[in-house]
């Protein structure tokens, strides 16, 4: 079986959480994990230990888990994205190239297939946010969201899952491109603030119908 760095180990396991593959709850066992991925277990057990670190994963007895987020702690990650994100929209007015204004609008619009199919979509839309927070071209304001999207893959669902909200979703990414379009920081912050509080909104109506058994 080839080694592989930690890195390699870490970054796997990360994406497979991120991908659904692994969702909160599920146990983590370092053979199995060794086995799927082809990497020893000396980097799958330091790889463990950083996500543990990190809060990504948590002790249930002598196992370890993938972590899930409660109603407060949802509550306060997304005080934390909107803030950050919108930050990000304004300092990319100002300090995008016209490149990468143009990608996020090529983004839009070749997201618009994925609509009826939501983990396409989502997987576009980290994208997406993904190349603002790059255009902000701040290196510590990139790296803090970057934990804040890693804390986001503990929540079990998307919110472009929910009927409709994919293309309200696109609509509202336009709108916040054309913002950055016309060099607006103020207007890009407030577009990016209002489609993440569109998002958190569509979640928690979600999920309180699904409690409920009404969804």
């Amino acid at each position: 079986m080839a080694d592989q760095r930690p890195q390699d180990a870490y970054q796997l396991i990360l994406e497979a959480i991120d991908g659904g593959i692994y969702r909160p709850g599920a146990r983590l066992v370092e053979n199995e994990l060794a086995e799927r991925f082809g990497v020893s277990r000396t980097p799958i057990r330091e790889a463990l230990q950083r996500l543990e670190t990190q809060s990504l994963l948590t002790r249930d007895g002598r196992s370890l888990i993938v972590a899930s987020l409660d109603h407060n702690q949802m509550a306060e990650l997304y005080v934390v994205r909107t803030e950050l994100e919108g930050l990000a929209a304004e300092l990319a007015a100002r300090h995008a190239t016209g490149e990468e204004v143009r990608v996020l609008r090529q983004m839009v619009e070749a997201d618009r297939a994925l609509v009826s199919d939501p983990q396409a979509l989502s997987r576009a839309n980290r994208r997406f946010h993904k190349q603002i927070h790059l255009a902000s071209h701040n290196m510590f304001l990139v790296r803090q969201l970057d934990l804040v999207h890693r804390s986001m893959a503990l929540l079990a669902t998307t919110s472009l899952a929910v009927l409709g909200r994919g293309a309200d979703a696109l609509e509202e990414h336009g709108r916040i491109v054309s913002a950055l379009e016309r060099r607006d920081g103020e207007a890009a912050r407030a577009a990016l603030s209002a489609h993440i509080s569109l998002a958190y909104e569509t979640r928690l109506t979600h999920d309180s119908g699904r409690d409920t058994g009404l969804a």
